[in-house]
C-alpha cells in the first residue's frame, strides 16, 4: 500500500474540512440512543403517519424488548432476525436486540419461504421478530425446521391512527398462541440486562447478500463500521440541527439502515417512516414533516417523479438528496432537478462496506465521464482508499478500468463463518467489490459494469443461479440461463430464456408466474422467452454473454 498509486488519495482535497476532518464515534448506536434520551428526551425520534415516539419512548420500549429476551434465555451473542417493513417495530426489534447482546439479522420482506429458511439455519437464529401476518402465513412452518426457539410478533398498525389504506390496509390479527406479541412486550417496562452493552469490534450486523460469488451468505457488519459511516454522515452533509430523514430506502437494507436510521440518530434527529414505498404517500409524507434529507434507488425517484401529483413544492424542504444502489442516469438527475430543483446525489457502496465508500458531498457536483457518459458515484472519504486493479490484481493508472477495492474502516472483517469466500473477498482486510471502475485524476470514482454476472434491479442484487434454480425445477423447463438486460426504470431487469423438454408445453408467462409464486419480487424474470437451444461452448457450458448481448440488442 506504501508504493499505491491510490494511496495519495487525490479525493481529499476536494472534501470540506469538516468532511476530512477526524472522526470520534460512539461505541454503538445504543450508546448515541442513550446520550439521545439523555440531552433531548422529549425529541421526537420516530414519526410513523400521525404517530411519535420520543427518544425516552425508544429508549424505555427497546429496554423492556431488551429484557423481555433476556429472560427468554436470549444470549450474548446469540442472533436475532428481524423481518420487518419500515415501522416503529423493526426499531424496537433492533435497538432491544443489541441492547440483549446480540447480533440482528435483517431479513428482506419480500424473501419466500425457501430464503428465510436458508437466513435462518445459516445464521442460526435463535429469536425471530416479525409481522404477525407473514407468521400466520408462511413463517410459523419456516421457523419450526429452523434453530429459532423465541418469536414476537407485531402488527405495525401500532403507534398510529390514521391507517392509511395505500400502504396500511390490512386488519390486526389475534394475537398467536405461539408467539409473543412485540408491543405488549415493549410495553411491559422490563429493564435491559446488564453488562450486555455492545463493544465497537462485536457484530451488529449478519447482512445477507450474493455479494461477488451466487451463494448468499452474511456480511458482518461490526458497530465500529456501521458507527464510523453514521459519524461521516452526521458530519458530512451540512444538514440542520436537529435534522429530518425520511426513510425512503428499506431499514433491513444496508443503506436505510446506515444512511437513515444510524444517521439520524447519531444526530439525534426525527425518522419519518411511512411502512413501504408507495410514491402518494411519500409525497404527502415529504408535505406533512418537511424532511432534510433522503437516499434512495434511482427507481425511487422516477416514480416520485411519474406521480400525477407531485409538485415542486413537495421538495421545498431538502437540504440533500442522495441516490444509491442502481444506477443514476445523467439524464434523470438533470431532469429532476429541473422539474424539482434538488440535485440528487450520486453515492457508491456495499453491503460489504456498510453501506457508502464514495459520495458526492452536499457542495458539489458529480462529473460526467465524456467517454462513457457515466455519471460519477462520487468521492471517497478521508479515511478509505479506493484503488483500480487489472486481472493480475497491479494498478491501473488513473482513468484506466479496473476492478474496485476498497479499504477503509467500514470494511467488513468478512463473511458469518465463511473463511474461504471471507479470503477470496477480502484478501488482507481489503474488499474486492467485483465492480468495473475507475478513478479519474481528481479522484472521483466512476462506476461502468460490473465483473460478474450479478444482476442489479432497482438495487437489489440477483444472482442468476438462484434463479435458475428455480426454473429448472418447473417439468416443462430442460434449459435455463437468466441474465439482466437494460431497463429504462430498474436500471437492469431479469430476463431468463429457456429450451423445453421434448413434448413440453408451455409459455412465457406461466413460466414468469411460476418463478414470482417462490421468488421474492425483484427476483422473479419480467421477461421470459423459449428458444429451442441455448448456446453452449464445446464442453457444453451454457453462454450466458451470448445471451446478454441477444438481450441488449432487443432493446
Amino acid at each position: 500500500m506504501t508504493d499505491s498509486l491510490y494511496a495519495a488519495k487525490p479525493w481529499v482535497a476536494l472534501l470540506s474540512d469538516a468532511q476530512r476532518a477526524p472522526i470520534d464515534p460512539a461505541d454503538s448506536l445504543v450508546h448515541a440512543l442513550r446520550e439521545a434520551a439523555s440531552d433531548v428526551p422529549d425529541r421526537p425520534f420516530l414519526a410513523y403517519f400521525d404517530g411519535r415516539l420520543s427518544y425516552r419512548e425508544v429508549d424505555e420500549l427497546s429496554d423492556s424488548v431488551a429484557g423481555h429476551l433476556a429472560a427468554r434465555g436470549l444470549e450474548r451473542g446469540d442472533r436475532v432476525a428481524v423481518l420487518l417493513q419500515n415501522s416503529p417495530h423493526f426499531l424496537l426489534a433492533l435497538l432491544g436486540a443489541w441492547k440483549a447482546g446480540a447480533t440482528v439479522v435483517p431479513v428482506n420482506p419480500m424473501y419466500k419461504a425457501g430464503e428465510v429458511t436458508h437466513v435462518l439455519r445459516d445464521g442460526e437464529v435463535a429469536a425471530l421478530i416479525c409481522s404477525d401476518r407473514a407468521w400466520e402465513s408462511y413463517l410459523r412452518e419456516t421457523a419450526a425446521d429452523s434453530p429459532v426457539r423465541i418469536v414476537l410478533t407485531g402488527c405495525e398498525l401500532d403507534f398510529q391512527t390514521r391507517n392509511d389504506a395505500r400502504v396500511l390496509s390490512f386488519e390486526r390479527l389475534p394475537q398467536p398462541a405461539d408467539a409473543e406479541d412485540l408491543t405488549t412486550v415493549a410495553r411491559a417496562g422490563l429493564k435491559a440486562p446488564g453488562g450486555r452493552d455492545p463493544e465497537p469490534s462485536d457484530i451488529a450486523l449478519i447482512s445477507y447478500t450474493s455479494g461477488t460469488s451466487g451463494t448468499p451468505k452474511g456480511a458482518t457488519n461490526t458497530h465500529a463500521n456501521i458507527m464510523y459511516n453514521a459519524e461521516r454522515q452526521r458530519t458530512g452533509l451540512e444538514l440542520p440541527d436537529p435534522p429530518v430523514y425520511f426513510a425512503l430506502a428499506p431499514l433491513f437494507h444496508i443503506t436505510g439502515m446506515v444512511c437513515q436510521l444510524g444517521a439520524c440518530l447519531n444526530s439525534a434527529g426525527t425518522l419519518v417512516l411511512a411502512y413501504r414505498f408507495e410514491a402518494g404517500v411519500v409525497l404527502d409524507a415529504f408535505a406533512e414533516h418537511g424532511p432534510h434529507y433522503t437516499v434512495g434507488p434511482s427507481t425511487a425517484f422516477m416514480a416520485l417523479a411519474a406521480h400525477p401529483d407531485v409538485t415542486r413544492d413537495h421538495f421545498a424542504s431538502f437540504r440533500m438528496i442522495s441516490s444509491g444502489g442502481a444506477p443514476l442516469p445523467p439524464a434523470l438527475v438533470e431532469k429532476f432537478r429541473a422539474a424539482f430543483g434538488p440535485y440528487i446525489r450520486n453515492g457508491y457502496g456495499l453491503t460489504e462496506c456498510t453501506a457508502p465508500c464514495a459520495s458526492v458531498p452536499p457542495t458539489l457536483e458529480a462529473p460526467v465521464d465524456p467517454v462513457s457518459g457515466t455519471l460519477a458515484v462520487g468521492l471517497p472519504g478521508p479515511d478509505t482508499v479506493v484503488r483500480i486493479v487489472d486481472d493480475q490484481g497491479a494498478e491501473v493508472p488513473f482513468g484506466e478500468q479496473g476492478e474496485i477495492l476498497v479499504r477503509g474502516p467500514q470494511v467488513v472483517p468478512g463473511y458469518w463463518r465463511r473463511p474461504d469466500a471471507t479470503a477470496e473477498t477480502f484478501p488482507g482486510g481489503e474488499l474486492r467489490t467485483g465492480d468495473i471502475g475507475f478513478v479519474d485524476e481528481q479522484g472521483w470514482l466512476y462506476v461502468v459494469d460490473r465483473k460478474k454476472d450479478m444482476i442489479n434491479a432497482s438495487g437489489f442484487k440477483v444472482w442468476p443461479r438462484e434463479v435458475e434454480d428455480v426454473l429448472y425445477t418447473h417439468p416443462a423447463v430442460r434449459e435455463a440461463a437468466v441474465v439482466g438486460v437494460p431497463d429504462g426504470y430498474r436500471g437492469e431487469t431479469v430476463k431468463a430464456y429457456i429450451s423445453l423438454r421434448p413434448g413440453a408445453d408451455t409459455d412465457p408467462d406461466e413460466l414468469a408466474v411460476y418463478c414470482k409464486e417462490r421468488l421474492a419480487a425483484y427476483k422473479y424474470p419480467r421477461q421470459v422467452e423459449i428458444l429451442s437451444d441455448l448456446p453452449k461452448t464445446a464442453t457444453g457450458k451454457i453462454l450466458r454473454r451470448e445471451l446478454r448481448s441477444r438481450g441488449q440488442g432487443e432493446r
